[in-house]
């Protein structure tokens, strides 16, 4: 499984989450601990938002524990939000267009997780998208393919009723097709102004997400940076995040076909 972070609030130094910690991503990138593997070596990315309205990016296929360019970048970068990863990877060859972040126009999306057997449903999931999209894809994974999914079910308008509607979707059709459906599913993605998560899981297994405050703002992380565990709260499997201006709100998510009409009570990350 893959390993990530992601930020929103006063503009930090990717350092601060991507290098310096002690329990930095780049340390996780080698020394996972809560993770099926430690080692999460099948390259890295990272997306950071300025004043432009699209993400900057910076992708390669080497482990990040080995990629100078990586800390140098980290070291001068200063953003309100970004996203950073490591690749474990479950589908789709080591190159750089199947390392995340995936971006498109202003979105940027990152994942940890994976469609169980993607290779029977990739392309009646690729028939779902129209050309522009079909066309933007660069990459063989499922993550990407999901990613586009949410777009083509209207992630500008909606973000979690479109990923609703894309897992909803992979799931009933991989039950249609193969007769059982698993997806895991614990992805950071973003528009550049707000920042959204989702853990979730068909057998309620969902790859770890924690959050906690880091200077003034929030961060998401697959595991925590370091070992002040008071300072982090576990996001519970079947949750959705928002981070915006008002701070962390976190409230239950099924896919579309499995939605309930139940209250939506909100988990409370300290200051």
């Amino acid at each position: 499984m893959c390993r990530w972070a992601a930020y929103r609030g006063d503009p930090l130094y990717l350092e601060e989450l991507v290098s310096s910690p002690a329990h930095s991503l780049i340390e996780q990138s080698h020394c996972a601990t809560r993770a099926k593997t430690a080692t999460n070596g099948d390259g890295f990315g990272i997306a950071w938002y300025g004043d432009r309205p699209e993400p900057g990016r910076y992708r390669d296929i080497l482990p990040a524990w080995s990629d100078c360019n990586l800390k140098s970048l980290a070291r001068q970068i200063r953003s309100p939000l970004f996203l950073a990863h490591v690749r474990a990877a479950t589908g789709g060859g080591t190159r750089r267009d199947n390392c995340h972040p995936f971006v498109y126009e202003n979105w940027s999306f990152q994942h940890n997780g994976q469609i169980s057997n993607f290779d029977r449903l990739r392309r009646p999931m690729e028939s779902m998208l129209d050309d522009q999209l079909f066309h933007a894809r660069g990459g063989t994974t499922d993550s990407e393919l999901l990613f586009l999914l949410a777009l083509q079910f209207g992630l500008a308008s909606n973000p979690f009723a479109a990923i609703s509607e894309a897992i909803g979707f992979a799931e009933g059709l991989s039950l249609h097709l193969t007769g059982s459906a698993l997806v895991r599913f614990t992805a950071a993605f973003s528009d550049g102004k707000s920042l959204y998560a989702v853990r979730y899981a068909t057998d309620r297994k969902a790859p770890t997400l924690y959050a906690s405050p880091v200077g003034i703002g929030y961060c998401l992380v697959s595991e925590p940076l370091n070992d002040d565990i008071d300072a982090w709260t576990e996001v519970p499997d079947g949750s959705a995040v928002l981070i915006d201006d008002m701070g962390v709100h976190i409230t239950p998510f099924q896919p579309e076909k499995r939605a309930s009409a139940g209250p939506q009570t909100p988990l409370t990350i300290p200051a």
